[in-house]
Order: structure tokens, then sequence, then C-alpha cells
């Protein structure tokens, strides 16, 4: 369901808006949407990325082996 909003922008941002708008083949008010969807669906990706980041951070990562090295294993001349 869509649902009108107000915003208050300058006179002279609305005229470059529509402007733009106009070269790109579309509304101001779908250009907003647009831009707005894509802040929101950024916004949402981040949040994902980001509780599978700490996830992984809490649980670890198993390199496979057995045991680690000691720095001179490392490091050995």
């Amino acid at each position: 369901m869509k649902q009108n909003i107000t915003i208050s922008l300058d006179q002279a941002l609305i005229r470059e808006g529509k402007v733009i708008a106009a070269k790109r083949g579309t509304s101001l008010n779908r250009m907003l949407r647009t831009e707005l969807e894509k802040i929101i669906r950024n916004a949402k990706q981040y949040d994902t990325a980001k509780k599978k980041a700490l996830a992984a951070m809490r649980t670890g990562f198993h390199s496979g082996l057995a045991r680690c090295p000691s720095r001179d294993e490392i490091h050995e001349r």
C-alpha cells in the first residue's frame, strides 16, 4: 500500500532535482523513492553482514591444525 508523505525542500533543490529527473526520464517523486529504497536496502545488507561477522568472531575460525604452531616454528630460519 502506498502512502503520501510531505517533505520540505528548498525551491532551488526541487528545481535542480526536477532537471536531473527529467534528464533521467523519470519524475522527482520516483527518483526520491528509488534513492530511499537504495538507502534502506544498503542498511539492511549492512546489518545482515554485521550480524554474520559478529557471529563468526564469536565462534572463531578453525584452521584445521591440531595445534597452533609456536612463534619459533613459524619463523624458523
